[in-house]
């Protein structure tokens, strides 16, 4: 099979189109022919530095969709010609920039028929993020407030989206062309974080979705209600910490995990027409390299793809 593969850290340069021996699922896995892998900034990062992944070679990816071609020993909630979607195990589970994937059956759920590959591989660690982030993790209900920084990007487009299924009135931080894109999603106010202070307002949120980490997560503090709680996809700096202790808040810090209930929500979502991800651009799997070039931009409405079969 052929991948995107590396075999040093580095820039998009070090991936490389590579052939490779193709997998075999083991106990509890299936084997998936790749259609289309979502793109996230965790790829880049992973792409450049060791953070959890040992160091390479390696193939990246952890969003897959597409046609389970065989299944291990103990799999019965798929068959071959099955579709399907779903976050390889993260952080160790990654090589979804591929022809073909092994990876745990329950890490699985059926694709939504209602969309293709591409938007259902867009869907799968940004949307568990999101879900695990404010469903799980803060219990959103239905008349809270809740804040979205980065509102526009991979996982804040979505989080928007759930959160207004939550009954939840939805902020969200993005610039200001992309407020339209925010308003459409369902999203009840905008600030535009180039020219304004997120901070100058009287409002108070119960819920705080963070992807950017660092100062953006201190400051946001301030804004939550008594008893309201900041979620941040970054490690939280000490400080942030402290002013939460201070504030009577909690200050958490969420790392994705594969979970096959959060798809299936996912999924009855999309079905529902209550979830969509916005995919921006495709790239074929042998210019995975450019994707990684535009994704690292910073600017990216919704999902980058890797489309690998049509």
């Amino acid at each position: 099979m052929l991948a995107l593969h590396q075999t040093a850290l580095g820039g998009p340069e070090v991936l490389r189109l590579t052939e490779l021996p193709r997998p075999t699922p083991g106990i509890g896995e299936i084997l998936v022919a790749v259609h289309a892998a979502g793109l996230n900034p965790t790829d880049f990062k992973h792409r450049a530095m060791s953070i959890f992944l040992p160091p390479p070679p390696l193939t990246l990816g952890w969003d897959v969709s597409g046609t389970v071609v065989e299944t291990g020993y103990g799999v019965t909630l798929f068959q071959p010609g099955d579709e399907v979607f779903g976050m390889l195990p993260y952080p160790y589970g990654a090589g979804s920039h591929a022809e073909y994937v092994t990876g745990p059956a329950r890490a699985f759920a059926a694709k939504p028929a209602g969309i293709d590959h591409v938007r259902a591989a867009a869907l799968p660690l940004a949307a568990l993020t999101a879900w695990q982030a404010l469903v799980d993790t803060a219990d959103l209900r239905a008349g809270q407030r809740v804040l979205i920084h980065a509102a526009a990007g991979g996982v804040g487009h979505l989080a928007v989206q759930i959160a207004k299924e939550r009954g939840a009135h939805v902020t969200g931080t993005a610039s200001a062309p992309k407020h339209d894109f925010l308003r459409e999603l369902g999203a009840d106010a905008c600030v535009d974080y180039r020219s304004e202070d997120f901070t100058d307002t009287d409002e108070r949120y119960d819920v705080v979705l963070d992807a950017l980490g660092g100062e953006t997560a201190t400051r946001s503090v301030g804004l939550l209600r008594p008893g309201g709680i900041l979620v941040t996809l970054l490690p939280g700096a000490e400080d942030t910490r402290a002013a939460a202790e201070k504030a009577q808040v909690r200050a958490v810090t969420l790392l994705v995990e594969h979970d096959q209930a959060g798809m299936r929500a996912i999924a009855e979502l999309v079905e529902r027409g209550r979830l969509r991800a916005h995919v921006s651009g495709t790239f074929p799997l042998a210019e995975g390299a450019r994707a990684h070039v535009q994704g690292e931009t910073g600017h990216t409405t919704g999902k980058l793809v890797i489309t690998v079969r049509s």
